[in-house]
């Protein structure tokens, strides 16, 4: 272990008098500067600090909080010691740690055996450390918990007083503690990892010891090894079924992000009538199901006749009591799609890799654990040869004095002040400060036979000792070979079976409950920023104006009813999809649903325009900015299955003016921003069966710079009394419409 460095003293700053009249003048007075000079000087600095000192995993699998809380567990003893109580541990941590002891404690009770919340816990743990699968039994406090290090810590120390990490100061420069933990195997991929940074998160899913010292051999063997030929996916500490999905699994060994399907494992007791839940996603908790379940029943899951939580010293247990006659399989393959019994873990493998955030696949990771244990086991021999090289250098020194012991002793008798004892050894025997000490400490009784055989011995040792550790240091392989050793004797050990499952689950639907949504007339209305009401007639006739935010106005309203469907249209040229249904009635004096959060639009995606439909009858008509327009039937929109959102609703190649609904034809106007207006019958355009088609030339725009600024459907009364604006063919430029009346009266 490097010596421990003396605490720094802060020295006052010394000013000359021109400086510290300016400071003086200069006090108290405010400077602008732009705010992003504000927030590079106070906010970065935070932000970076937040990702690199508490929120992230480094590769040795720890964060920093969890690294001061082993390391001080493992200077007091507690990897081999009895156990001490939590409060006391808690204590010492604060010596690494200046976070406040209730912090420190949450932190040690996940590390816990006890809390299960960790595949591979670190921490042997007596007493109530709560569970991980339940937020209501909360752990005792740290004055009646118990506590000491597991045995796979030796993993993580077993080298740490052989230079084989740094060392730098705690907050308070008083002592040592290590950057990182000299760890035998990949850590950062055993246990899971979960932190949320500045702008950005990290959640490392755990994987299975044994699978995972057998990837790290083999990518050890051969760079270009992919991992997921022995890792069948992540393992998890609660159990449960992981759906076996080929291309998602794919994803996060190559990127580091995607999401894997987790669901309950559970058994049916025929006699009893009850379903067993007993192990449950790491993503839930048991009150949270339990809930769920309730809802369900109490609205229309007749199946289900009772629900319990049976959780006791023996483990986790739901129990659903369910009705006669009921399937257990077409129930729970019901709650699966509708409960948190069936929930998704996100992965997304944000490290941090020398300093620095990276999100890496699992192959990636693997080579860099590599990379960091191969300078572990460099530095390690580089510290063992150093001290057999010194050794060796004792011994030689003795050797020259063993071979003529007497002499020695006359120059020790015949030296009169034992200051000169050291040096009159080294003029006797031509050895060096360092030898001469050693041999002038050497006990009398030391100077017979045995003694001088057993080190003339040493010395051949050690010499063979240091070529061997030469061959180590000099051959990249040899240092691997070592680590691959390792590994298979951590795997041997430490290795434990499977405890989530694969399936292969059928991509078989459910059968489909009848819902009947009560159907009613209503109007429906959407503002420019994007907010949505639906109002029943009755609300209407006793309301007044609409109430819209400041600056917001209303941008469409029809007319349908309570079963018909909604086609949001965005910026984004995306077309999200709801049912008219599933938004409550609500009133001209509130502001309505913001569409971008109830239908969970992408960040900086915006509603540009609404369609209503019951049948997807009818067409739409798609007007753009250089006279372009398309007509798309509204059944291209219709999907079988119950999608939320489709892309490519419309053409990404011009801006879009409006968008109309034709129905099965009507009358429309387009104007063009240099005053010219034409008037046409959607029945002149054919059709197109692809949504993101640019369509056919409606106006010629022959002025330079001119573009369609509006277009609308007129009334048949109108049509008439524009007849000489309407074309018989397409494109035409039209007439100048300098007499024409604000467009929005012509419309339906």
């Amino acid at each position: 272990m490097p010596r421990k460095k003396k605490p720094t003293e802060d020295k006052p700053v010394k000013l000359t008098q021109r400086q510290h009249d300016a400071y003086i003048a200069g006090a108290g007075t405010v400077v602008d500067e732009p705010i992003t000079v504000t927030l590079e000087k106070n906010y970065m600095p935070y932000a970076m600090s937040v990702i690199v000192s508490r929120a992230f995993p480094e590769i040795d699998g720890f964060k920093p909080s969890h690294r001061k809380l082993l390391y001080t567990m493992y200077k007091m003893g507690l990897l081999t010691g009895p156990r001490t109580k939590s409060a006391n541990i808690v204590g010492q941590t604060m010596k690494l740690n200046p976070h406040g002891d209730q912090a420190i404690y949450e932190t040690m009770v996940r590390l816990a055996r006890g809390n299960e919340a960790l595949l591979h816990p670190y921490i042997d743990s007596k007493g109530n450390f709560g569970k991980a699968y339940s937020s209501d039994m909360a752990f005792a406090a740290p004055r009646y918990t118990e506590a000491k290090l597991e045995p796979i810590c030796n993993e993580l120390f077993g080298d740490i007083d052989k230079d084989t990490v740094n060392f730098v100061p705690n907050y308070d420069n008083t002592m040592l503690e290590p950057e990182l933990l000299p760890v035998t195997f990949p850590s950062i991929l055993v246990n899971s990892n979960v932190g949320i940074g500045v702008s950005m998160a990290s959640s490392v899913c755990p994987f299975n010891l044994r699978e995972l010292c057998e990837a790290t051999i083999n990518i050890i063997r051969d760079p270009d090894f992919d991992a997921l030929e022995v890792m069948k996916g992540p393992d998890f500490p609660g159990g449960g079924y992981m759906i076996n999905e080929p291309d998602k699994l794919r994803q996060i060994f190559d990127t580091g992000r995607g999401s894997v399907k987790v669901r309950a494992k559970y058994i049916f007791d025929k006699e009893a009538g009850c379903i067993e839940i007993t192990e449950i996603p790491p993503t839930t908790t048991v009150e949270a199901i339990i809930e769920k379940v309730i809802d369900l029943a109490k609205n229309g899951m007749k199946e289900i006749a009772y629900i319990r939580d049976e959780t006791d010293l023996d483990g986790l247990k739901i129990a659903i009591d369910v009705k006669r006659g009921t399937d257990p399989d077409l129930l729970m393959k019901k709650l699966y799609a509708k409960t948190p019994l069936q929930d998704n873990y996100s992965a997304n493998f944000n490290i941090l890799v020398n300093g620095y955030p990276k999100v890496l696949g699992v192959n990636d990771i693997i080579r860099e654990w590599i990379k960091f244990r191969v300078e572990c086991v460099k530095r390690r021999t580089a510290f063992d040869l150093k001290k057999k090289n010194e050794r060796l250098h004792l011994l030689e020194g003795l050797e020259k004095i063993l071979l003529d012991i007497d002499k020695a002793i006359k120059i020790v008798r015949e030296t009169e002040e034992e200051s000169d004892v050291v040096p009159n050894l080294m003029i006797g025997f031509s050895i060096d400060e360092i030898q001469a000490e050693y041999v002038a400490e050497i006990k009398l009784r030391h100077l017979n036979r045995e003694f001088i055989l057993n080190r003339l011995a040493d010395v051949e040792q050690l010499k063979a000792e240091i070529d061997e550790l030469n061959g180590i240091l000099g051959s990249e392989r040899k240092v691997k070979l070592i680590i691959i050793d390792e590994l298979k004797k951590v795997a041997e050990k430490y290795g434990q079976p499977r405890r989530t499952e694969i399936i292969y689950v059928s991509d078989e639907p459910l059968p489909k409950e009848e819902k009947t949504v009560a159907d009613y007339p209503c109007r429906v209305f959407l503002t420019r920023e994007g907010y949505f009401k639906k109002i029943t007639p009755q609300s209407l006739r006793m309301s007044g104006e609409q109430k819209v935010k400041e600056n917001d106005v209303m941008m469409q309203e029809f007319d349908t009813t309570n079963s018909a469907e909604l086609l949001f249209f965005t910026n984004m040229h995306n077309v999200y999809k709801a049912k008219v249904a599933q938004f409550g009635d609500s009133k001209a004096s509130l502001l309505g649903d913001y569409i971008p959060v109830t239908l969970k639009f992408s960040e900086g995606e915006t509603v540009v325009r609404m369609a209503v439909t019951k049948d997807y009858s009818g067409c739409l008509l798609f007007v753009y900015k250089n006279g372009k327009v398309a007509k798309v039937p509204l059944e291209s929109y219709q999907t079988k299955t119950n999608r939320k959102m489709l892309q490519n609703a419309y053409s990404d190649k011009e801006e879009l003016v409006e968008m109309l609904d034709i129905g099965e034809g009507a009358d429309v106007m387009l104007r063009s921003s240099n005053g010219r207006a034409i008037l046409f019958n959607t029945g002149m355009i054919l059709p197109k069966t692809t949504k993101n088609t640019i369509g056919v030339q409606a106006m010629t725009l022959k002025a330079k710079g001119s573009y369609i600024d509006s277009a609308v459907i007129v009334t048949e009364e109108k049509a008439k009394e524009l007849s000489k604006y309407r074309t018989k063919t397409l494109p035409a430029a039209g007439p100048f419409a300098k007499d024409l009346e604000d467009p929005n009266q012509y419309t339906l």
